[in-house]
C-alpha cells in the first residue's frame, strides 16, 4: 500500500548517489530542491482560501492550530513558535500540536501517530473550538493521528485544511480545504524530511505570513508589529519607522518614544503629526492596519 505513495517512490535522478563525490551529491540535492518551489504554484488558490479562512477566524477571536506527526508535526510547531517573535502576537494565537508531545520535538517517537483517538484527545486538550482553524499536516496524507483530529474538527463545525504531498490523499478528502503539493520523489527514499518537508515549510510560511499581512501586521512590506523588547528589536523598530515615514532615525526614535514603543502608532505620528492618543484611536478604528488608518486620516 505505502509503495504506491508518491512520497515513497525511488527518485531516478539520485540513483547511485552513495558512490558519487561530495560535490556531485550536493548538486543533485540542490537540483531536486530547486523543483520544490514550483510545485507550490498549483496549490496557491487553495492556500489563499485557507489564508482567508484563518483571517476570518482571527478576526472573530479564533486561533490557528497545526497538527502532525514526525517531521510534519515538528514543522507545524516550528511555524507556530516563530509567530510571536516575528509578528508580536500572543503564543495562543497560533499553536502546533505534535504526536507524542514536546518530547517528540527532540526525539522521534511514532507511538501515537497510528492512533486517531490520540489526535482527537490532543486537539481537545488544547481547547479547540468551532471558531478555530485546524491545519492537518501529513506528507503521505494518511497519518491516522492527523485524520482523527481533522474528523473531530469537522464534527465541531470548524474550518479544516490539510497539507499533503501525494495525490488524492485521505487527508485531502477529509479536509474542507485540501492543499496538495507534489514536489516528487525524495532524493533519498525512506524519509519525507527533505523535499516534502521543504514544500510543507513553504506552505506554512504562506499561511501565517499571508494571514498576518491581511491582519494589518505589515505596512507596505515592513513588519510593523515588532515589539522592541531588546536592543536588536529596538534598532529594527527604529529602522522600520524611519523607512515607513521617510524620516531620519533620530526622528523615528522620537516618534517611538512618544508612541510608547508601538511601531504602528509611531509611523502614524511621524507621517501625520497627530498626538499619540489620536494615533491609537485611528489604529483601533482601522483594526490595527496602518494603511487603513492613513486613509481614514486623509479622508479617503
Amino acid at each position: 500500500m505505502l509503495e504506491k505513495l508518491l512520497t515513497e517512490q525511488i527518485n531516478p535522478a539520485s540513483r547511485g548517489i552513495d558512490a558519487l563525490p561530495t560535490l556531485e551529491v550536493l548538486r543533485i540535492i540542490h537540483g531536486e530542491d530547486a523543483k520544490v518551489a514550483a510545485s507550490i504554484a498549483p496549490a496557491l488558490p487553495r492556500i489563499a482560501e485557507a489564508v482567508d479562512a484563518i483571517v476570518a477566524a482571527f478576526s472573530a477571536g479564533g486561533r490557528l492550530f497545526y497538527i502532525g506527526a514526525g517531521t510534519s508535526g515538528r514543522l507545524g510547531v516550528l511555524d507556530a513558535a516563530e509567530c510571536p517573535p516575528t509578528f508580536g502576537v500572543a503564543p495562543e494565537m497560533v499553536q502546533g500540536i505534535i504526536a507524542g508531545g514536546e518530547a517528540a520535538l527532540a526525539r522521534a517517537t511514532e507511538a501515537t501517530e497510528d492512533d486517531p483517538a490520540s489526535g482527537v484527545r490532543d486537539l481537545l486538550e488544547r481547547g479547540f473550538k468551532a471558531r478555530d482553524v485546524l491545519v492537518g499536516i501529513a506528507a503521505s496524507g494518511r497519518t491516522p493521528y492527523v485524520l482523527g483530529a481533522i474528523v473531530e474538527a469537522n464534527r465541531l463545525g470548524a474550518v479544516t485544511a490539510g497539507i499533503s504531498c501525494t495525490p488524492a490523499s485521505e487527508l485531502a478528502a477529509a479536509a474542507r480545504i485540501p492543499i496538495t503539493v507534489l514536489p516528487g520523489a525524495e532524493i533519498v527514499a525512506g524519509s519525507t524530511r527533505m523535499k516534502a518537508g521543504t514544500a510543507t515549510k513553504l506552505v506554512l510560511n504562506m499561511l501565517t505570513t499571508g494571514s498576518f499581512i491581511r491582519m494589518g501586521y505589515v505596512f507596505d512590506n515592513l513588519m510593523v508589529n515588532v515589539q522592541p523588547r531588546n536592543a536588536k528589536l529596538r534598532d529594527r523598530a527604529c529602522r522600520i519607522v524611519s523607512s515607513a515615514a521617510g524620516i531620519p532615525q533620530a526622528g523615528a526614535r522620537q516618534a517611538l518614544e512618544a508612541a510608547g514603543g508601538s511601531v504602528r502608532a509611531a509611523i502614524l505620528i511621524a507621517v501625520t503629526g497627530v498626538e499619540p492618543a489620536q494615533a491609537e484611536t485611528l489604529l483601533t478604528a482601522s483594526k490595527g492596519s496602518v494603511s487603513a488608518a492613513l486613509r481614514t486620516w486623509r479622508g479617503n
